[in-house]
């Protein structure tokens, strides 16, 4: 896929969520986009010479809101971001699957075909995330 295609997909993305092009969001959006695995702030902080932090919390945080990414949590507490489903929306995350983080290499990966269980929680109780987060060596760091 050209760059100027990739592009114009991105744009098309933040139009179908109702966010406004800028050039910070286009290039994290790519920054996603390219990933395969779940991103701290530094990792999306490394692709600019200079970035505001105050933007980059500001972004990601619409992002999430928008359902664009969702968060993961970590057992250090450094917020990890994934890209989400394509059926999220500002409404409801979707992304009801499982998260595998490696001890060895400290990368974490959305584990798409492994769901989230449906859990009965005693009355009076609603949940509003659930998380799935499994730890030990990837399939990289097994070889």
């Amino acid at each position: 896929m050209s760059q100027s295609t990739k592009d114009q997909a991105v744009k098309d993305i933040l139009k179908n969520h109702k966010l406004r092009l800028t050039r910070v969001r286009l290039k994290i959006l790519n920054i996603f986009l390219d990933s395969s695995k779940a991103l701290t702030h530094e990792d999306i902080e490394s692709h600019f010479d200079q970035l505001d932090r105050i933007t980059l919390y500001r972004t990601l945080k619409t992002f999430e809101e928008s359902g664009l990414i969702h968060k993961i949590p970590s057992s250090d507490n450094t917020p990890l971001y994934a890209i989400c489903a394509e059926d999220c929306n500002h409404n409801r995350h979707m992304d009801n699957h499982g998260h595998f983080h490696c001890l060895k290499c400290g990368k974490t990966y959305c584990m798409e075909e492994v769901k989230i269980p449906a859990i009965d929680l005693p009355d009076g109780y609603e949940a509003s995330n659930q998380h799935l987060v499994m730890e030990g060596n990837c399939a990289d760091c097994n070889e």
